[in-house]
C-alpha cells in the first residue's frame, strides 16, 4: 500500500518572493480601459475588464518536468511573462500562478528506464526549468504549486464532480472501487464550448474553430494526433463514452508504491487534467481572469479542465489565452518529433538576451519560426539597442537609474508603443515603436555636438533614452536590468557598474586600441588608424565613430 496524500501536503507549493507592486495599492492607468485581448472560447478580441477592480488573476499551465526544457516550452513562458509585465505596467496587482506537473506517466516511465526515483527526476528537471526561466528574465510566479502537493485538493474536487452527477467510479466484479474515475461527458451539455465541438453530430466544429485547428492540434482526431497522445487510462474499455476522460487512475503494475495515493474511490494517482482545476481554484478561488497556456493544450487539456471545473460547481476562467507554437521549417517543435532544441544548448551559443528577444519578438498568437536567421536578426537588434543606449549614456555622462526606468508609468510611454501593447499585446508593433524612438534618439545625438552645452538638447536626449529603456523594460529587455547585467549581457550599453571581469578586461584592451587610433587620426596618420580599425574588425569588434568619440560593440 502506498502512502496517503497527506504525506505530500507539506510540499503544497513553492512560494516565491512577492513582487513589490503586489504590496502597494493598485493605481491603474487610464490606458487600461483600452486593453483588448483575444479569447479562445469566443474567437473574439474584446476589452479586458477585471473581475475585481485593480487586480488580475492569471493561471498558466507550467511544465511537466520529465526532461530538459526546450525552446517550445520557454516560448509560452516568455509570452505570458510579457503579458504579465504589461498588466503590471498598467498598474494592476497581478496574482500569477504557474504550476509544476511533477507526477505523470512520462515521468514515471522515464525515471524507471533511467533507474531513477521518479520524484528525484521530477525535482531535477523542475530546477532546470527554473534556471531557464531565470536566465531568460521570466519573472518568478506569485506561487508555483506542485501537483504532488495538492492531492487532497484533487480528491475533494473529484468527489464534488461525482456528487454532482458528472463523474463515475469504476468498480470490480465485487463492487470494490478500482481506482479509476471518469468524467461523464454526456452528463455535461456544455462540453466542447472552449473548442466549439458539438455534443451531437460527430466532431463538427464552427469555422472559426476549424481555422484554429489548422494552426494547432486537431480536435476531431485527438486520439491519432501526434501532438496529443492519448493517456493510457483514457483508452480504457471501462468508459461509458469514448469522450470520457480520467479524473483518477488506478496504478499500473510498474508504478512505484510511493506514486500511489489512497482515496475513497480506490488507490491511484490523478489524471492529467484534474491537477490544474484543483490548483487554480486553490490559489485564485472561484473564477479568475485569465487561463493561459500553449496552443497545443487547448484540446484536450483545457477543454476537459473547463468542463470539470464547472461541473464541480465552480466558475472557470473568464478568458482563455493561448500562445502559438515555435516551428522549425514549418513543423511544430516537439521532443516527440525530434526537432526540440534544449534551452541549455541554445544558450551555449547565444546570449540569453538575444534568445529572449527572438522568442518574444512576435505577438503571442503568431507562430514563431525558429531559425539561425531569427537569431541573427535578434543579434542585430541588440547591437542597435545597445549602441544607442551606450552613446546616449556617454553623451549625458551616465545612465538614468533602474529605479527611474522602472518607475515610468504606462501613460508616459510613447503612444505608438502603448497602442500596440493594448492591441492584444502586439509585440511586433511595440518593437517597431522602440526602433522608431531609437532612430529619433540617434538623430538627437548627432545634433547634440552642435549645441553640446544646451540644457534643452541634453534634456531631449535624456528623455529619449529614458523612453527607450522604459519600453524595453516593459518587454523584459532593458539591457541594464537584471538578469542581463549580472550575465554580462549589457555589453556596450553598460555604464561601467556591475560589469563582469571579462568585460572590464576587454574594455581596457580595446580602450587602448581606440586611444591609439584617436591619436593616429589626430596626427592625420589615417593608414595607421584604418589598420587598427581593421584589426579590431577581424577580431569581431565593430567600431562606430560619433561626435562624442568612438564606441565599440561585439559583432
Amino acid at each position: 500500500m502506498g502512502n496517503s496524500q497527506e504525506s505530500h501536503d507539506f510540499n503544497t507549493s513553492v512560494l516565491h518572493s512577492v513582487l513589490p507592486s503586489a504590496l502597494t495599492e493598485a493605481k491603474v492607468s487610464p490606458l487600461a480601459e483600452g486593453l483588448k485581448l483575444y479569447d479562445t472560447a469566443s474567437h473574439t478580441t474584446s476589452v479586458f475588464t477585471p473581475i475585481k477592480p485593480g487586480e488580475v488573476g492569471i493561471y498558466v499551465c507550467g511544465a511537466t518536468v520529465q526532461s530538459s526544457p526546450h525552446i517550445g516550452h520557454i516560448r509560452a513562458a516568455v509570452a505570458f511573462d510579457i503579458i504579465r509585465r504589461w498588466f503590471l505596467k498598467l498598474g494592476y496587482k497581478v496574482t500569477f500562478v504557474r504550476n509544476v506537473t511533477d507526477i505523470d506517466d512520462k515521468i514515471l516511465d522515464k525515471a524507471a528506464a533511467a533507474g531513477q526515483q521518479w520524484w528525484a527526476r521530477a525535482y531535477y528537471y523542475e530546477r532546470e526549468f527554473t534556471r531557464a526561466y531565470e536566465t531568460l528574465g521570466v519573472l518568478p510566479p506569485t506561487v508555483e504549486p506542485r501537483a504532488t502537493g495538492h492531492m487532497s485538493d484533487m480528491i475533494d474536487l473529484i468527489q464534488r464532480i461525482i456528487d454532482n452527477g458528472h463523474g463515475y467510479v469504476v468498480t470490480d466484479e465485487n463492487g470494490k472501487p478500482t481506482g479509476n474515475v471518469y468524467f461523464d461527458v454526456a452528463s455535461w451539455p456544455h462540453y466542447g464550448e472552449l473548442t466549439h465541438q458539438k455534443q451531437t453530430g460527430g466532431a463538427q466544429v464552427d469555422e472559426a474553430a476549424a481555422v484554429a485547428d489548422r494552426m494547432g492540434p486537431s480536435v476531431d482526431a485527438a486520439g491519432d494526433d501526434k501532438y496529443n497522445p492519448v493517456d493510457p487510462a483514457d483508452a480504457s474499455p471501462d468508459k461509458h463514452d469514448p469522450r470520457d476522460f480520467a479524473l483518477w487512475k488506478a496504478p499500473k503494475d510498474t508504478d512505484p508504491l510511493d506514486a500511489r495515493w489512497n482515496t475513497p474511490f480506490g488507490v491511484g494517482r490523478p489524471g492529467w487534467h484534474i491537477e490544474c482545476s484543483a490548483m487554480s481554484h486553490r490559489y485564485l478561488k472561484d473564477g479568475f481572469d485569465i487561463h493561459g497556456g500553449g496552443l497545443d493544450l487547448r484540446f484536450p487539456h483545457h477543454e476537459n479542465e473547463m468542463a470539470q471545473t464547472r461541473a464541480a460547481g465552480y466558475d472557470s476562467a473568464a478568458r482563455w489565452m493561448h500562445s502559438a507554437w515555435v516551428t522549425a521549417k514549418g513543423e511544430k517543435m516537439s521532443k516527440s518529433l525530434g526537432t526540440g532544441l534544449s534551452v541549455p544548448s541554445v544558450l551555449a551559443e547565444h546570449s540569453a538576451w538575444v534568445v529572449r528577444y527572438a522568442l518574444g519578438g512576435v505577438q503571442y498568437r503568431s507562430m514563431l519560426e525558429w531559425s539561425d536567421q531569427a537569431l541573427v536578426e535578434a543579434e542585430a537588434a541588440y547591437e542597435r539597442i545597445a549602441n544607442f543606449i551606450e552613446r546616449a549614456g556617454v553623451a549625458l555622462g551616465g545612465q538614468p537609474t533602474r529605479e527611474e526606468i522602472a518607475g515610468v508609468a504606462a501613460d508616459q510611454l510613447p503612444a505608438d508603443f502603448t497602442s500596440a501593447m493594448n492591441d492584444d499585446v502586439n509585440v511586433s508593433g511595440a518593437t517597431a515603436a522602440i526602433f522608431t524612438a531609437i532612430r529619433s534618439g540617434n538623430t538627437l545625438l548627432s545634433k547634440l555636438t552642435d549645441h553640446a552645452d544646451s540644457p534643452e538638447a541634453r534634456a531631449e536626449v535624456r528623455a529619449s533614452l529614458v523612453s527607450v529603456r522604459a519600453m524595453l523594460d516593459t518587454l523584459g529587455l532593458d539591457p541594464l536590468a537584471e538578469p542581463w547585467v549580472t550575465q554580462g549581457a549589457a555589453g556596450a550599453a553598460g555604464d561601467g557598474e556591475d560589469e563582469t571581469p571579462e568585460h572590464k578586461a576587454l574594455e581596457a584592451l580595446i580602450g587602448e586600441q581606440l586611444a591609439a587610433r584617436a591619436a593616429a587620426r589626430k596626427e592625420r596618420d589615417f593608414a595607421r588608424a584604418d589598420a587598427i580599425r581593421d584589426a579590431l574588425a577581424e577580431a569581431g569588434i565593430a567600431i562606430e565613430d560619433g561626435p562624442q568619440g568612438s564606441t565599440w560593440s561585439l559583432k
